[in-house]
């Protein structure tokens, strides 16, 4: 960890014990328990076995709950292997397909909240960040180790229909853990985002200024806006959609200039447990590098397959259609959702088909602390690669 990281940290922690030490014995402190076992096969081209992980993610943590304004939240976690023929990154099984769930202990989150200002919340320490959608900013919460922030945050809520948030990020602590070399980042990042509801609809901006001093490649500034809005009546279906626009160029100390752009685009259609989505997602390359978010929840976006973490350098276009269906009591009373997406891709620059992805998932919450999921990616890619590869989970959840 790097001296400005664990300072800020530090300083969190040392602060937060103290008010909890101060505070009157009428705070109600909760215990965090979010445990997660899960199966992942991955059978890829390329490789002649078939990746077969089952691992064990455990965070165990302290809430203190509001107390005079403040409140503290501190969280351990840990990632065991239970079958480990798998390349986790960090184990040297290369003869096998990546998993990206390392074996790591360590601290998840450290952090203290102040909202004694009027209008006002600061939180300062190691903290989950999620920002919008995740598209540019989030904690990659589908992988094992989850991506915390080192961070400083203002939230502002004093003006009728509009929320600020600024952040300081200090240090991203991703997926891949304490073993790797680029298992965390220090950055100078600053982020402004404002989100204005208005009476059709939601205007959000943002701007993303990151200077990452261990990845001067990936430092960017990215500015967007984003309208979203929602129709429909309690007894006819529900339309809702989103137009998304943002712009990326060189930031902090990387050496190469570039001009580049996303657009993205949804319409969803619901009614009586049913929906249906289309959209498209637009990120542009230059020949050299594409669109960038490599502190996003990327598997959340263009296929669960994982193929395209890192945007190729013509760019690539996502065209994809989304049926689902929910049932919010099932024959054993709980929520029961099914999902499917079909993915086509393209390249930005016109260079042909970049192959296609069928995915799936099936989620149900057995009880209010336990919940299952199925969920499966099928890429079909054309050749000369991105190699085929199908994907396959089943995890078990109890939180609390």
């Amino acid at each position: 960890m790097g001296h400005s990281g664990k300072l800020l940290a530090l300083s969190a922690s040392i602060l937060a014990l103290q008010a909890m030490i101060t505070t009157p014995a009428r705070a109600d402190p909760s215990f965090i328990l979010d445990a997660r076992l899960r199966y992942e096969a991955v059978d890829q081209d390329g490789f002649a076995d078939t990746a077969q992980a089952l691992t064990l993610r455990t965070r165990f943590g302290l809430d203190s709950g509001p107390v005079n304004g403040f409140r503290f939240l501190i969280e351990g976690e840990n990632v065991l292997h239970l079958v480990d023929d798998f390349n986790s990154t960090t184990n040297g099984n290369s003869t096998f397909p990546v998993i990206a769930d390392p074996e790591d202990t360590g601290l998840n989150r450290a952090q203290i909240a102040y909202s004694g200002l009027e209008d006002t919340t600061l939180t300062l320490g190691r903290q989950r960040v999620i920002l919008g959608d995740a598209r540019y900013i989030g904690n990659v919460g589908f992988r094992q180790n989850e991506q915390t922030f080192d961070a400083f945050r203002v939230t502002y809520q004093g003006l009728e229909n509009l929320t600020i948030n600024y952040l300081y990020l200090d240090r991203v602590n991703r997926i891949f853990g304490n073993d790797h070399p680029a298992g965390d980042w220090d950055l100078d990042g600053h982020v402004l985002t404002a989100d204005f509801q208005a009476p059709a609809g939601q205007l959000s901006g943002f701007a993303y200024l990151i200077d990452n001093q261990d990845a001067i490649a990936q430092s960017s500034a990215t500015y967007g806006l984003r309208w979203q809005g929602e129709a429909g009546h309690d007894t006819g279906p529900a339309f809702s959609y989103f137009v998304e626009y943002a712009y990326q160029t060189e930031y902090g100390d990387n050496p190469v200039s570039f001009d580049l752009g996303l657009f993205r685009a949804q319409a969803r259609l619901a009614q009586n447990g049913y929906s249906a989505a289309i959209g498209l997602e637009d990120l542009e390359g230059d020949g050299v590098r594409g669109f960038g978010t490599p502190l996003a929840t990327l598997h959340a976006f263009q296929g669960w397959a994982d193929v395209f973490l890192a945007t190729p350098p013509d760019g690539i276009r996502d065209f994809y259609v989304q049926g689902g269906w929910t049932a919010p009591d099932a024959f054993f009373g709980q929520p029961l959702s099914l999902s499917a997406i079909y993915h086509d891709f393209e390249s930005g620059g016109g260079g042909g088909g970049l192959g296609s992805e069928f995915d799936l998932v099936a989620t149900s919450r057995l009880t209010e602390h336990l919940s299952l999921q199925f969920k499966s990616a099928f890429y079909d890619g054309p050749s000369g690669g991105p190699a085929d590869r199908n994907k396959f989970w089943f995890a078990i959840t109890v939180s609390r």
